[in-house]
């Protein structure tokens, strides 16, 4: 055979010398891994043995990179909930330690992003671009570090804003049985803080996937997503992910209350999350108790929702408002779960089948309907007219029970009757139609005035319509004073009054006068 060129000798020889090199520096690294094997798969769950040195709640890695955490550390086996699907994962499988926790992307990247609990996208849009990550289990923030509720997070609903206030870095239960508006009315909530500087992320826990897209699609159809982070585990994934959901959203979400910045949280719903936690548990052989519940079920919420607080200014000032939502059986508010939750909240917006069916829409509840911040959190303004506007409405519905079984009521009863049945009529909403402040505020003094007891019944929206616009116009001054935070003062109220009456006048057919 032919000897090759002298300048290829030479180049072989070179590349030889280089090989040599770098195999004698060479040193090989020993790495001690903990490997177990499965011993039984179950629907979502999986027994393993062996992994003496492994967590609670450090992941798990099986074949084809599915994941699972580390949940029942018993003295012979391991039970992992699993992250995924488990028809691939079989009985003699390998699974090994990852040595982290369950952890979530967090960051900017992904506002306007759809994703999975583990941070994995869901919306078609590309990687996510999140370097850093987050424990989804975090300890709630210390006492001392917590500063009290005291600035409003507006809804844009009449009813809730003034008869039900919510506050930044509170907990507000809403619940109610199946389609009666609870999504909507978080739904409503989140895109009135367009504009507002509020992040608000929203968690589906358990819910159809059909469910999912409607709310994703009127997210992006009025421009809500440029501000929301949605975290999705629809009721066909495994229930692992369903269980771990909430948890992963409120580590994203205490990435930006921890910036600084006012944060929205919706839960939808903790019913399912619950269900799921008790499937699990049961599958991995926890004792059961009351309905089958594990004993911890209290404390699975409870850690969850004490993570949102509001921050005092060295720590940032940010805040973290929680609405859970949770679905009640047959108006059931005493069975187990909705007890347990109207526990750790602070108040609840309890939504009844029977105003739904009668088109009374958001069909709140306000006698059931509480917030235990209370008038802190709203601005002065519906101070003047909460108060008078709560108890002629429990008037009226106090009234209009007993009045079915009468046939003669006197004149008092009567105009109680009226008052009540236009205070109703007022409290209507359609969804998507929030409102500001200052237009809320105007409509329920002029309520609360008697200027709409000469309106019928049929025209009310029309008199509301026609006392918003007075906002824009005429009141727009007192309109940025309400929103500012000013409390009104006689004469503004006098104004208010003034030019409610010449825009009624169409509707009443005489100018008419305000009650004293």
């Amino acid at each position: 055979m032919a000897k090759p060129p002298g300048h290829l000798q030479t180049e072989l020889g070179g590349t030889l010398d280089r090989m040599a090199r770098v195999v004698d520096a060479h040193r090989p690294h020993l790495t001690v891994r903990e490997v177990g094997t499965v011993l039984s798969v179950g629907p979502g769950i999986a027994r393993l043995s062996g992994l003496p040195g492994v967590s609670a709640e450090e992941l798990v890695e099986f074949r084809g990179g599915l994941l699972g955490q580390a949940f029942n550390l018993d003295e012979h086996e391991v039970g992992v909930i699993l992250l995924g699907d488990s028809r691939s994962l079989a009985a003699g499988d390998e699974a090994r330690r990852t040595g982290r926790v369950t952890d979530v992307p967090v960051g900017h990247a992904l506002i306007g992003r759809v994703i999975d609990p583990t941070g994995r996208p869901r919306d078609r849009k590309g990687p996510l671009q999140a370097p850093l990550r987050w424990p989804i289990e975090r300890e709630a923030r210390a006492i001392m570090d917590r500063a009290p509720v005291s600035v409003p997070l507006e809804t844009g609903l009449k009813v809730v804003d003034a008869l039900v206030p919510i506050g930044r870095g509170q907990r507000e239960l809403i619940l109610g049985d199946r389609q009666t508006g609870k999504s909507a009315i978080a739904l409503d909530t989140i895109l009135h803080q367009r504009g507002k500087d509020v992040i608000c992320v929203y968690c589906a826990i358990g819910q159809r996937s059909a469910a999912v897209a409607h709310f994703l699609n009127e997210l992006e159809r009025h421009d809500a997503l440029a501000y929301s982070i949605v975290v999705v585990a629809s009721g066909d994934e495994s229930p692992g992910l369903q269980f771990i959901a909430p948890y992963a959203a409120t580590s994203i979400a205490e990435f930006f209350m921890e910036e600084g910045r006012d944060v929205l949280i919706v839960y939808d719903d903790l019913t399912r999350h619950a269900q799921a936690y008790r499937e699990l548990s049961l599958l991995l052989r926890r004792p059961p108790g009351r309905e089958a519940y594990p004993g911890d079920i209290f404390y699975i919420h409870s850690r969850l929702l004490e993570r949102a607080t509001h921050l005092k200014p060295e720590f940032g000032g940010g805040s973290m408002t929680a609405l859970p939502i949770i679905e009640t059986e047959a108006q059931n508010l005493s069975a187990y779960i909705p007890t347990n939750l109207i526990s750790i909240t602070d108040g609840q917006i309890y939504l009844s089948p029977d105003l739904f069916q009668k088109g009374v829409l958001p069909a709140v509840h306000v006698g059931l309907s509480v917030s235990r911040v209370g008038g802190k959190t709203q601005l002065p303004a519906y101070r003047s007219v909460a108060g008078e506007l709560r108890l002629s409405y429990s008037q009226f519905e106090e009234l209009e029970a007993f009045a079915r079984f009468g046939t003669r009521l006197d004149e008092d009863t009567r105009r109680t009757l009226a008052r009540g049945q236009r205070v109703r009529e007022v409290l209507k909403q359609p969804q998507y139609a929030t409102l500001t402040a200052a237009e809320q505020v105007v409509t329920l003094l002029a309520m609360t005035g008697g200027l709409f007891d000469g309106v019928a019944l049929d025209r009310i929206a029309e008199a509301e319509a026609l006392v918003r616009e007075a906002v824009g116009a005429e009141l727009a001054e007192i309109g940025r004073a309400i929103e500012r935070g000013d409390p009104l003062t006689e004469a503004q109220l006098d104004a208010v009054r003034e030019a409610c009456l010449a825009r009624l006048a169409p509707v009443t057919g005489e100018p008419g006068h305000a009650d004293a």
